[in-house]
């Protein structure tokens, strides 16, 4: 079925709480490595016609990636869609959930994820629209990524809402969802910081 990401966000805030879970990370018994840095555009999308979408897109992506896009939109549900800009890449993103949280937030998800050849972020959202998906919300962020191991840590600063960390796991093996889950909340609480509630993430998401 793919890969499943175990993902949980954490509200930090103001930038001292950010550079104080940044030291912790740094003081870990094998510090985190930071991996990269870089501004990103999102654009989120109302989902439309994937039979229309999929055989348009399927040009502008690699044979493997585009098996792999079908595979998430045809066994994944609530899909989330995105365009997004990195350091002047751009990228096609689904995320599909496995478990009852939504795709944009939520805890256990499939996710594809890859770059977009030949075309502009513009030119990506026009064949999304010209599909039937229409725009959701546009926001911006300046992101840090950290490797803890196995554990892939991004500390966000986003327009609107200030500093929010994402704690995310990668695993093949479907019943290893909630073992995973748990491992990741005591790792947070290690680092003295806490989920943050699946209902006030739908919030301030829904006013991005």
């Amino acid at each position: 079925m793919g890969n499943f990401e175990i993902e949980i966000k954490s509200l930090l805030g103001e930038k001292e709480k950010a550079d104080q879970l940044r030291n912790k990370l740094f003081s870990l018994p094998v510090p985190a490595r930071l991996i990269q840095t870089g501004a990103q555009l999102n654009h989120y999308f109302l989902v439309g016609d994937w039979n229309i979408l999929l055989p348009r897109i399927e040009k502008y992506l690699k044979s493997a990636s585009f098996e792999e896009l079908r595979k998430v939109v045809k066994q994944g549900s609530k899909h989330s869609v995105r365009t997004r800009e990195v350091n002047g890449r751009v990228f096609f993103v689904v995320k599909a959930s496995v478990d009852e949280t939504s795709s944009s937030n939520g805890i256990s998800r499939m996710e594809f994820e890859d770059e977009v050849g030949n075309l502009s972020l513009d030119e990506l959202d026009s064949l999304l629209v010209s599909s039937g998906f229409s725009f959701q919300a546009k926001w911006s962020r300046e992101r840090e990524e950290y490797d803890a191991g196995d554990v892939t840590i991004c500390i966000d600063r986003n327009a609107g809402y200030g500093y929010v960390a994402e704690f995310e796991k990668v695993i093949q093996n479907e019943t290893e969802i909630e073992a995973t889950r748990a491992k990741l909340l005591e790792f947070m609480s290690d680092l003295g910081v806490e989920e943050l509630p699946q209902e006030r993430l739908e919030r301030m998401f829904a006013f991005l």
